[in-house]
């Protein structure tokens, strides 16, 4: 009986990261400061036993890769630093408004200028300091002072920092939800790849084993010796593509490693659903989009920095009131009673009212410049209201026509492994020429990777809707 080979879709095989060409040491060794031995660890990794790697390698979800890349990516990392600093600044801001207290002490001493006071304090004649700027030759100063300064000025501060805050949070959100699509694109790229290299190597070793059929058939003289070429051609195509799907599945797990592991060259595996997730439906999508979508509310705090902005130029048109209370010691001794019994300690208050009167118009022409940038802001929201709209349509539009080309993708994958199997049995039987069985082969091979080129657009057209709609 003659052998005849199916080929059915496996699991995908777990497969180790190949190690990286020496010569990368070669160029770390020129690095400045890469050449002692900790910089070489921590840029190589420690030589570990090739066989310890790859006998447990990491298994990665999708989750966690996110986490992974967002402890290591150094935009997210800048844009974290920005939002809390923004917060930090919320809290700065709001302490303006109140009362500051400070504890100041001061020793003061004068050349004297030879003449004394009239009046003596604690039975001896006071000499009169040189500066007459000054109380005495020896002064000493401790006192509390509470300071306040009230004016519409300060409440525009505040407001200007609660809004730059809210923009700071709206743009770390876009920072990670760009982060979550990237990091999403390298994940299903990496198992896409993984599972075409799967494919290269069943139709590698479909096109060997038709080869030995072929070869079967010529010794029993039902084939041409034509036939073996042209399947010894087809076995050593199927090997140039094997090659290039090993390459691609490297740099896939390469490109995705960068982001998730300190040694790029750290052995690992994805694990993909081998359902693919459903769509949500419009009306859902719509809601969570209105309510969480970054770009939006960063539109929205800008609209409400600029807003601060007008606030904190109107308030040059209004006075602004000034409050300081002083209890201490300011005299000619560190003590809380003279010599004679005078007591040092005490109080003052003063309180301030600046108005403005004229600045030559440069209050009017601020005012002007935030409510220019005011006007800017509202047409930018307006416009990121619009590009919303457009943009949730696209990707949902996107997101239909991938999940009903996948299903299309798997109708057809399953067509074409049938007539592959069936061209085969008519080769075998002699109904059928080499170049239909070749055919087949390549129609099979072709229906498989588009499969999986449509199952990454799929799942990358879900993950920009999710990426959206906040959801991811």
């Amino acid at each position: 009986m003659l052998k005849v080979t199916m080929m059915y879709r496996t699991r995908r095989h777990e497969r180790r990261c190949s190690p990286i060409l020496m010569p990368v040491a070669a160029f770390i060794l020129l690095i400045p400061g890469a050449g002692t031995a900790p910089a070489i660890a921590q840029a190589m990794g420690e030589a570990a036993p090739q066989g310890a790697s790859a006998a447990a390698p990491v298994t990665i979800t999708l989750d966690e890769a996110i986490r992974r890349a967002e402890a290591s990516e150094p935009s997210y990392a800048a844009a974290s630093a920005t939002a809390r600093v923004s917060a930090l600044g919320r809290s700065i801001a709001r302490a303006g408004l109140l009362p500051s207290v400070t504890y100041s002490n001061l020793a003061l001493y004068t050349q004297p200028n030879g003449l004394y006071a009239p009046v003596e304090q604690g039975g001896s004649p006071q000499a009169l300091p040189k500066f007459i700027a000054n109380n005495g030759v020896r002064e000493y100063v401790s006192q509390g002072l509470i300071n306040e300064t009230v004016g519409l000025g300060q409440v525009a501060v505040v407001r200007r920092a609660d809004a730059a805050s809210a923009l700071a949070a709206a743009e770390l959100e876009i920072s990670r939800r760009g982060l979550v699509a990237a990091v999403t694109s390298l994940y299903y790229g990496l198992a896409a790849a993984d599972d075409k290299l799967d494919v290269a190597e069943r139709a590698r070793a479909e096109a060997a084993d038709f080869t030995n059929l072929t070869r079967e058939r010529e010794q029993a003289r039902e084939a041409a010796h034509a036939d073996v070429v042209k399947a010894e051609l087809q076995e050593q195509q199927q090997g140039r593509n094997l090659s290039d799907a090993k390459l691609a599945a490297e740099k896939a797990r390469l490109e995705l490693a960068i982001l998730l592991f300190p040694d790029p060259r750290t052995a690992y595996k994805v694990v993909v659903p081998q359902v693919a997730p459903p769509l949500a439906a419009r009306a859902d999508v719509d809601l969570a989009a209105g309510k969480n979508n970054p770009v939006l509310k960063s539109a929205l705090a800008a609209v409400s920095l600029s807003d601060a902005d007008v606030l904190a130029a109107r308030a040059g048109y209004l006075p602004t009131v000034g409050l300081n209370v002083t209890y201490g010691i300011d005299a000619p001794q560190l003590a809380a009673n003279g010599p004679d019994g005078t007591r040092n300690l005490g109080y003052s208050a003063s309180l301030a009212v600046d108005i403005p009167v004229w600045d030559w118009l440069a209050t009017q022409h601020r005012v002007k410049q935030s409510e220019i940038q005011r006007e800017a802001a509202h047409v930018a929201l307006t416009a990121t209201q619009r590009r919303l709209i457009a943009r949730l349509d696209e990707a949902y539009a996107e997101a239909q026509g991938a999940r009903d080309q996948l299903a299309s993708l798997d109708t057809s994958v399953a067509t074409a492994a049938e007539s592959l199997r069936l061209t085969k049995l008519r080769y075998a039987s002699g109904e059928a020429l080499v170049l239909e069985v070749v055919d087949s082969q390549t129609a099979y091979l072709t229906a498989e990777n588009a499969r999986e080129d449509g199952r990454v657009r799929y799942e990358m057209a879900l993950a920009d809707l999710q990426t959206l709609t906040g959801t991811m």
